[in-house]
């Protein structure tokens, strides 16, 4: 039996599978569609959109550089458990995303997931990796560094942390103190290179705060505002040694400034750094729970 687009286009309508996953099991189911829809449940691919209503809090970041096209990518994908995030499967997938993020350069992930990767596209291939690995993959964020500069990766316990540095300006031999300030912005997780990066109104709200922290303190209570605005400002130091990458304590030494330490050696143009899963909301259930579910899914 004959089929045509439209028929491969409901069957992805109603299935969720990928493109060319539903034109080959309707090949293979010889144009019936409800044959077509029982290959793809059996072949595990229409499972994979059941699962994109759960919770995917774990997963890793990865990242990936083409030196030949000063390129670099920092990506994060997340998946439902810690597990499967540790494995080399999942770090694969992070690594063939991150490639098509660096030549495609898209704008967005909803752009990335449009973006040709292999006979389909990237959705089809987070659709497809899904119904393999058993559990919700999403793409959540990355950031891309085109330079003409330097870029250094850092990946901290297998993608719980990522860091890329641009730095530019940059002397050769000085690998090492690059790779160093990608671990220091790891550990220390500065928002902003330099003080004068820092916007005004962060700035002020800083000011705000520490004002209404002195005021609040008994001895204080006989100092003018003035005075108490004279020594707010002296504690802004305190504030940029923390914000700041060139101002924090250097993690290897903390006598010298990050600054002091990177000296003539390049200039740091930009970084970003990202920590798995912040900001995300974990699933919380109890094993019995859990089960009850699983056995209830089974049933239908």
């Amino acid at each position: 039996m004959a089929f045509t687009a439209q028929d491969v286009k409901d069957l992805r309508e109603k299935s969720g599978a990928g493109m060319l996953d539903c034109k080959k099991a309707l090949e293979d189911a010889d144009g019936d569609m409800e044959k077509a829809a029982e290959l793809l449940r059996e072949r595990g691919i229409a499972k994979a959109v059941k699962k994109e209503g759960r919770v995917a809090a774990e997963g890793a970041v990865g990242a990936f550089v083409c030196k030949e096209c000063g390129t670099g990518v920092l990506l994060e994908i997340n998946c439902e458990s810690d597990f499967v995030s540790r494995g080399d499967k999942f770090h694969e997938i992070i690594d063939t995303v991150a490639k098509v993020v660096a030549q495609n350069k898209p704008a967005d992930v909803a752009a990335l997931e449009a973006c040709k990767l292999g006979d389909g596209t990237v959705k089809d291939y987070i659709t497809a990796q899904t119904a393999v690995i058993g559990e919700k993959i999403s793409i959540r964020r990355f950031e891309i560094y085109t330079t003409k500069g330097k870029l250094e990766t850092y990946i901290h316990m297998g993608g719980k942390v990522g860091v890329m540095v641009e730095a530019v300006d940059y002397k050769d031999g000085s690998e090492e103190i690059l790779h160093d300030i990608a671990l220091q912005i790891a550990a220390s997780k500065p928002y902003y290179v330099k003080n004068s990066d820092v916007p005004a109104e962060v700035l002020e709200k800083e000011k705000e705060i520490m004002l209404v922290q002195m005021q609040n303190d008994p001895k204080n209570a006989s100092k003018p505002k003035e005075i108490l605005e004279k020594i707010v400002m002296g504690k802004m130091g305190k504030f940029y040694s923390e914000s700041c990458l060139l101002e924090q304590p250097y993690v290897k030494d903390d006598t010298q400034k990050v600054a002091q330490v990177i000296g003539n050696k390049f200039v740091v143009a930009r970084f970003a750094r990202f920590e798995m899963g912040e900001g995300l909301e974990k699933k919380s259930e109890n094993l019995q729970d859990e089960v009850a579910k699983q056995i209830e899914s089974m049933k239908k």
